[in-house]
């Protein structure tokens, strides 16, 4: 395989990684949020999909973001009587991200970009071993 292309297809796993910690950073930013009226939603934890993508240039499937949905599960509810978003019954909706989940969805994520950084730099030094013996 040209090396160069090994390069693409780990710039493509890095890129795709990074859209994955930022859908988890905003997880965590708002998994404390409520909605502001009675029954009203709170922030709807987001999933990412990956797929992969025939890139026509190189000639080969790389990863690729599919697409950034939404959690479906039910809120978890937590009982505020003094809430303002608190319903009859006294009951607040809570955003349905939790915690454990999303780092444990980071961690992951940091392994695979690691894993990709680690391909990148062994091929960098391949480049530069083959230059060398060039000379």
């Amino acid at each position: 395989m040209d090396l160069a292309r090994t390069l693409d297809i780990s710039a493509a796993g890095m890129t795709a990684q990074t859209t994955r910690l930022r859908v988890i950073a905003e997880n965590v930013a708002n998994q404390d949020t409520t909605g502001s009226t009675p029954g009203a939603a709170p922030y709807r934890r987001k999933t990412v999909t990956f797929a992969n993508r025939l890139d026509g240039a190189l000639g080969i499937d790389v990863v690729q973001v599919a697409k950034i949905g939404h959690d479906e599960s039910e809120f978890p509810l937590r009982y505020d009587p003094s809430h303002p978003a608190a319903d009859a019954k006294g009951y607040v909706k809570t955003a349905n991200v939790n915690s454990f989940v999303e780092v444990m969805d980071m961690r992951e994520a940091e392994r695979s970009y690691n894993a990709n950084l680690a391909v990148m730099q062994s091929t960098r030094g391949m480049l530069e071993r083959t230059l060398e013996l060039l000379k």
